[in-house]
């Protein structure tokens, strides 16, 4: 028994154990190495075997929660040698088969990946091993510095046992840093308060768009909006040419759409001529990079397992930028937009500082009211996989299409994300949430929001999380101080047949904010019919294209809420070239 890769799931143990009892004769394995040539040293890390039927895409491309998903099993190794050999076989967890055993017989392309980590010796006294973002994202399949095989093509037999050899003898290379332009500046600063909590240099990073005029007004100072969501490898949706007139068009399955990416340059190329019109107002757009060993990006707040994000971005990153690129500085002349996870962010960074910023604009948030966290309710449910039944397993869902069809349960992310990494280390949607929103385990990891195998939930988890993110609750609590800072402030949008569930939350939250006395919130909540996500408030246009135009669709509500709100002496000129 291979009881170390899932301690703690005794639920897997047990199935586990049965699928090892199964005949010799129809047994699979793989023995899995890494050469010399790859690495000299002792590797930490998730290793992963993935097995494909799809020979289009490598098969660590293929990795999903919908129903086009390949394989994958993982398990932990430390101090993993070169010319080592570690065996996988039926008693490792994988996804969306649990076990090896369960492998059908055909023609495969098999690949494996050692997810590399780094080992923090953290402030609150604990060492985790976790792996470090390097510049890619916090993306296990391309992150550099990741061993990987080459594809082979392999064959497994009906009625006997086989055992194949898989040897990683590829590095995934480091990436270029892109370079500075006329209009795109690239800023990178050593946070102290990270550097810190996690006990080595930790590094923020933001892409700059500078107004047009930047060089010519040097008096002027500009008000600042920061784009909130994922992890930005450079500032998109922003070009000075015109769509490239050999571009091959491409079809993009999200939006069923034909010659996307044609329509992606000419928006971006759009925006940046409305950018340089004359009368288009002058200000600062930040795209902000803030990966964690957890995920692509850290939420934007302070959290136990990950440090204190929330205060080195709005008290350390934000006034680094406007020093150097001449920001006003005060929270009167910020804003704060995004969708999706950038939603959240922007929302919780707005309630979290209400004084440093002046109004944000979430479309279609993470859950915002964890009585809605998707289809769970995380206060109430015993479980977050399966409906209560006594007879009968249904699951609960976890993505649906704009006409309710159903692709994916909650159940298929988590065991996703399980097989991939446990301790939360999967990068996944579910372990960041609970990076971010649970308190610091005994071992230094994430406290569990529910058993990732069974999916029962912990209580007094939710407790915690209730108390410090649940942000329709903590408005509720706290209105009286929050609320005559927050008026005006609050803007949500959110398709009514989100993918994801969220506009659940979002018609939670609405109920509360309507409900608003002394003083009433006095910002706006809005729906797009049978939108689905990431639908960010434009009633005129689909999501294909409104989704490319963040940096431009709130700036006349922006420019308003300056006009209305703006103290005394205010500087309202100097950004206008007056």
């Amino acid at each position: 028994m291979k009881t170390y890769l899932v301690s703690g799931y005794r639920s897997i143990l047990i199935a586990l154990f049965f699928w090892s009892c199964s005949s010799p004769k129809d047994q699979v394995s793989f023995q899995v190495s890494f050469t010399s040539s790859a690495s000299t040293k002792a590797k930490d890390g998730r290793l992963l075997l993935l097995l494909s039927t799809d020979d289009s895409r490598e098969p660590r491309f293929q990795i999903n929660d919908g129903p086009n998903t390949q394989l994958v099993f993982g398990q932990n190794v430390d101090g993993m040698m070169s010319d080592q050999s570690i065996t996988f076989d039926a008693e490792d967890f994988g996804y969306p088969i649990n076990s090896l055993s369960q492998l059908k017989p055909g023609e495969y392309w098999v690949q494996a990946l050692l997810h590399t980590y780094e080992t923090f010796n953290l402030s609150t006294g604990h060492t985790v091993k976790l792996p470090m973002d390097n510049g890619e994202g916090q993306q296990w399949n391309r992150s550099p510095g990741n061993l990987y095989s080459k594809p082979k093509k392999i064959t497994i037999p009906e009625g006997s046992s086989s055992s194949f050899q898989v040897v990683m003898d590829q590095v995934i290379p480091p990436l270029e840093e892109p370079e500075d332009t006329e209009w795109i500046k690239h800023v990178k600063m050593k946070s102290d308060l990270l550097t810190e909590f996690w006990g080595r240099d930790m590094y923020l990073g933001a892409h700059v768009l500078l107004p047009k005029g930047f060089e010519e007004h040097p008096e002027a100072r500009y008000p600042l909006m920061v784009f909130h969501g994922h992890y930005p490898s450079g500032f998109g949706g922003f070009r000075t040419t015109p769509p490239d007139p050999d571009l091959e068009p491409d079809y993009s399955a999200r939006f069923d759409v034909k010659g996307y990416n044609i329509i992606q340059q000419q928006e971006a190329y759009d925006q940046y001529l409305q950018w340089i019109s004359e009368d288009f107002p002058r200000f600062i757009i930040i795209e902000i990079q803030h990966p964690t060993p957890y995920y692509d990006d850290s939420y934007a707040v302070n959290s136990a397992s990950q440090g204190p994000y929330g205060d080195a971005l709005t008290y350390e990153l934000i006034p680094y930028i406007e020093e150097k690129f001449r920001g006003i500085g005060e929270g009167w002349s910020r804003f704060l937009y995004g969708g999706s996870t950038g939603g959240w962010e922007a929302l919780a960074v707005q309630v979290m500082y209400p004084d440093e910023y002046n109004g944000c604009f979430a479309a279609c948030p993470d859950p915002i009211d964890f009585r809605a966290y998707c289809l769970n309710n995380i206060y109430e449910d015993e479980n977050a996989y399966y409906y209560p039944s006594e007879h009968k397993e249904v699951l609960i869902p976890g993505h649906r299409d704009y006409l309710g069809n159903v692709s994916s349960s909650v159940r298929d992310y988590n065991w996703m994300e399980l097989a991939l990494g446990d301790n939360s280390r999967s990068g996944g949607q579910y372990d960041i949430w609970e990076a971010t929103y649970s308190p610091q385990g005994e071992d230094g990891y994430p406290a569990r929001i529910w058993d990732k195998y069974t999916g029962e939930i912990n209580h007094d988890v939710a407790d915690y999380w209730k108390e410090n993110y649940d942000l329709r609750y903590i408005l509720e609590r706290d209105w009286d101080q929050l609320g005559p800072k927050l008026q005006g402030k609050i803007n949500i949008y959110c398709g009514d047949m989100d993918n994801y569930y969220l506009n659940d939350a979002v018609y939670l939250m609405e109920e509360f904010l309507e409900s608003t006395t002394d003083p009433y919130y006095a910002g706006e909540v809005d729906y797009g019919d049978r939108a689905e996500h990431c639908w960010n408030g434009d009633q005129e246009n689909p999501n294909h294209i409104s989704r490319l135009r963040y940096n431009t669709m709130y700036v006349d509500k922006i420019m308003q809420r300056i006009r209305e709100s703006a103290p005394k002496g205010a500087d309202l000129t100097s950004w206008r070239y007056k």
